[in-house]
Order: structure tokens, then sequence, then C-alpha cells
């Protein structure tokens, strides 16, 4: 049995790992994919305060690294369960089953995907999910952006103050964001807006080179572009917690300022947790209060 199990290597992960090893707690860091969650993707990060430019798989290396020097014990695996017995808490995954006095979930969100063919290739090649994160890229260029929400919104706008033009898809015949929000896109000389069209090709097998759509009427048209930036939703994958702790209505883990969870000795992080800002920054400090926090937990309950 170990102090703390953090689910999941992403960046509040990592450095609620960092946290707890510094404050003396015997750690096993839990993951089922890739180091460094969605910054991994990231060809270049900028926005990572004393670090001028760096891509985010050495990022997520350079994480990895401080806390695997510092004794972190890593695991790789899917969580399939979560309970609590006796004020322990026992993680099940299909390799195996951990124990720990506390538990820190960390364990992000996936973006929405289209699920088209190369689009894996193409991430971090031409195809962005996050505006904020990597529009400055193509600065001057003519990029494409698919949603129709707020975060779709709040990007164009974004875009449109970089790019040369802003092509906005849309599958229906509206947006669904904020008034506000909409009606500061339509003053926008540089943004075309396009309703009623769906994504059906991607054009590029390295770098993304153009895309094709389809309208209502089974018409296709072809839209040149090196960028396309996506943000139809993202998913949290929750459920299995969902014994443990209390869910927003979109799925996202709710916790209070010290990310305690309903159950004593369960904490959250990151991009799983419901919060309005979710960058990487958010992400370290999620990660540095929960590993506090769940410090104090196991010093008063030792």
């Amino acid at each position: 049995m170990t102090d703390l199990i953090v689910i999941g290597a992403g960046v509040a992960g990592m450095t609620a790992t960092l946290y707890a090893l510094r404050n003396g707690k015997k750690v096993t860091l839990l993951e089922r994919s890739n180091l460094g969650g969605q910054i991994s993707q990231s060809p270049r990060v900028e926005n990572f305060p004393t670090i001028e430019s760096i891509s985010g798989s050495e990022l997520a290396d350079r994480f990895f690294d401080q806390i695997t020097k510092m004794g972190a014990d890593f695991v790789f695996g899917e969580v399939l369960s979560i309970e609590k017995k006796d004020g322990i808490f026992v993680v099940k995954t299909e390799f195996d089953e951990l124990s720990a006095k506390a538990v820190i979930i960390a364990s992000g969100v996936e973006h929405r995907k289209l699920n088209l063919k190369n689009e894996e290739n193409l991430i971090g090649h031409g195809i962005s999910y996050c505006a904020l994160c990597d529009g400055a890229f193509y600065a001057g260029e003519e990029v494409v952006l698919i949603g129709d929400g707020n975060t779709a919104l709040q990007y164009a706008l974004l875009l449109s103050s970089q790019c040369k033009a802003v092509h906005v898809v849309t599958m229906f015949d509206k947006f669904f964001g904020d008034k506000n929000l909409v009606e500061a896109l339509l003053k926008k000389d540089n943004v075309k807006i396009t309703h009623n069209a769906k994504l059906v090709e991607l054009i590029g097998e390295k770098e993304l080179q153009a895309l094709i759509f389809e309208n209502k009427q089974k018409q296709r048209f072809k839209l040149p572009s090196k960028a396309l930036f996506v943000a139809i939703g993202q998913v949290p994958n929750n459920k299995i917690y969902s014994d443990l702790v209390e869910l927003s209505k979109d799925g996202y883990i709710i916790a209070d300022e010290n990310m305690q969870t309903k159950t004593q000795g369960l904490f959250v992080a990151g991009d799983c947790r419901l919060k309005k800002v979710r960058q990487l920054t958010t992400a370290c400090a999620d990660g540095a209060i929960a590993a506090t926090s769940a410090s104090t937990y196991l010093e008063s309950n030792s």
C-alpha cells in the first residue's frame, strides 16, 4: 500500500505527484496511455512561464524526469473501478489492484473528435483543439474553425485578431452560444461563416492542406487551409468515479477550492473537474492544491 495514488500523468497529475513527493509522501502515478496528456500533442508550447518555447512532448518528459528522480512509482494501466473500504482506497486496473490512503483523480478530458481518416496523424500538424494554445502559430494565414458553441465563438474571435481570414463552419443553421459573442463575431470583416455543412474529408498526409465539406444538398466544396481548429466539445470520462464523487450535468467532477470531492481523502485536479479555465498553468495550480490538501489529509489521519 502507498500513501497516495494519482490517476493520470498529465500536467495536473505530475504536478500533484511532485508536490506530494516534496511533502514526503509515497506516491504511485497511474497512467493509461501517454505521458503529458493533451499537452504532449502540441508541437509548440509558448504560454508556460519562464520557458519561451518548447514542444509539449519535451515539457512532459521534463515533468516525468523530475518526479521519477524524486522517487515516484509509475504504473501503466486503465482504471476500471475505485472504492473505499475501511478508510483505504482500492483502485483496480486491467493489470493490477492498487491500494492507498488517499487518491487524486487527474484523468483529464478527451477532445471530441471528428472521426475522420488521418485525423490522428494530423493532430499537431494542422489540426488543433485549442486556438488559445496554437492560434498564434498561424498568424496571417487563412484558417478554418468547426463549432457552434461558446468555445467555438471565443476561438473564432481570437483567431480573427491573428489570422488573415477565419472560415467558421457549423453543422446546424445557427450558433448555440451567447448572443453577445455571436454579434461580436458577425462584425468581423475577416470572418466567413458557413452553416449547415459537415466536414467529410481531410486533405494531406503529413501536413494539413485542405478540407472537403458537404452541405445539406449533398454538394461538396473545398477549403484550402493549413490549420483546422476543432471546437465541438470535450468529453470527461468520470462515470467510474460516480459512486464517490458528485458530477455536473456534463460529467465533470465537482470539488471545493481545496480540490476535495464529497469523499474524504479523494481529490481531483485538472481538466476533469468542473471549472471555467482549462490551461496548462491552471492544471499545475490544481495539482499543487490537490497534493497539498491530500498531504494534510494524510497527516491528520496518520
